[in-house]
């Protein structure tokens, strides 16, 4: 038996059902936008934002060739793990001979010493020569003094006062004789000093030498400069580095996950420093993560690019401008999940 309105049982129950269908799917938009426009009310939002970390680039001091590789592609690493070691032969020779030319120099100035002791000695002893050389010359000036007093009054003879004379004049040219002596022996102990001097400046400049090479050793071990992951390794056993090459990357994970969010120009007055904010990554979309702002760029960043625009140009589109925003994840929240260059959803409470 068919309904009054000709239509079948069938097309009245797909329609009943499509209606509701239908309401279910208006009910769910309006939940949606209700929710959506409530968002908008009370946060300030941006989905042009990433996940930013410090990535710093591995590289070699000291150049020569690769022995051993000590980590894989993209694996975690500890600060000063090794992660390659480099032929430090040619290095550790030239480290010793550096060495070899301390020890030759303090050997110098160890025969330096014993030729200053001997100088020293021979010093001392022309001093007391000195002094004995001055009492003979003393002596014999009283002598030579009595025997004028003497011929002077009648009482020796010519010949006599001449030899006393010729002794003292003797003994002042052995006195000027030892004093020269004297003078040259002081000098020879000042050259011994001078050439210690010249040989301690040498020293000096062989140990800031062969400390350079010490270090050069230590730069064939690569290592770790903090905790992180490192990238794809390019770099295999027996290859030829050079100084300054770069081996791989690493990611620093010591420092805290910050996000880059380039808010508009006209959302900068919801933005202040310190305010909590909320993340969402596209990469987990059920999970909350929370930070600060702790910095906001002086500039938008148009201004820092290579050519930023010239309005007086005559071409001028007024375009909202964007300024980037550092936010810096609270630690402990599952902030490891996320990855430099991760897109991220940010908000910022209007209320704050």
């Amino acid at each position: 038996m068919k309904p009054k309105s000709g239509r079948s049982m069938t097309d009245v129950q797909l329609t009943r059902i499509t209606n509701w269908f239908a309401g279910i799917a208006l009910l769910a938009l309006l939940l949606w936008g209700g929710r959506i426009l409530w968002l908008r009310i009370r946060y300030t939002y941006t989905n042009d934002a990433q996940v930013t970390q410090y990535i710093n680039p591995i590289i070699s001091r000291v150049g020569g060739y690769i022995i051993s590789v000590h980590y894989k592609d993209h694996q975690s690493v500890k600060r000063g793990d090794t992660l390659l070691l480099i032929d430090n032969r040619e290095y550790k020779y030239e480290a010793d001979q550096a060495s070899a030319s301390i020890n030759r120099e303090n050997a110098e100035i160890n025969v330096l010493g014993s030729q200053k002791e001997i100088l020293q000695a021979e010093h001392e002893a022309l001093e007391k020569s000195i002094v004995a050389a001055e009492a003979r010359v003393t002596k014999q000036q009283l002598e030579y003094d009595r025997y004028k007093f003497l011929f002077d009054e009648k009482s020796a003879t010519a010949q006599q006062l001449e030899d006393i004379k010729a002794t003292l004049e003797v003994y002042n040219s052995e006195l000027a004789a030892l004093q020269h002596k004297l003078e040259a022996s002081r000098d020879r102990v000042n050259d011994v000093d001078v050439k210690k001097g010249v040989i301690n400046a040498e020293k000096v400049r062989l140990s800031a030498a062969a400390n350079r090479k010490h270090l050069d050793v230590g730069y064939t071990v690569i290592r770790a400069p903090y905790d992180g992951r490192v990238g794809k390794r390019t770099i295999e056993k027996g290859q030829m580095v050079n100084p300054g090459e770069v081996l791989g990357f690493i990611v620093n994970r010591e420092t805290p996950i910050w996000v880059t969010a380039n808010f508009k120009e006209t959302q900068l007055r919801y933005l202040h420093l310190g305010g909590r904010v909320q993340v969402v990554a596209d990469a987990y979309p059920d999970e909350i993560f929370y930070g600060k702002i702790i910095s906001i760029s002086p500039a938008t960043g148009s201004s820092f690019s290579l050519l930023p625009p010239d309005n007086a140009t005559g071409n001028f589109v007024k375009i909202v401008q964007r300024v980037p925003v550092r936010i810096e994840l609270d630690k402990g929240k599952g902030g490891a999940k996320l990855l430099s260059g991760m897109n991220v959803n940010v908000s910022v409470s209007k209320n704050q």
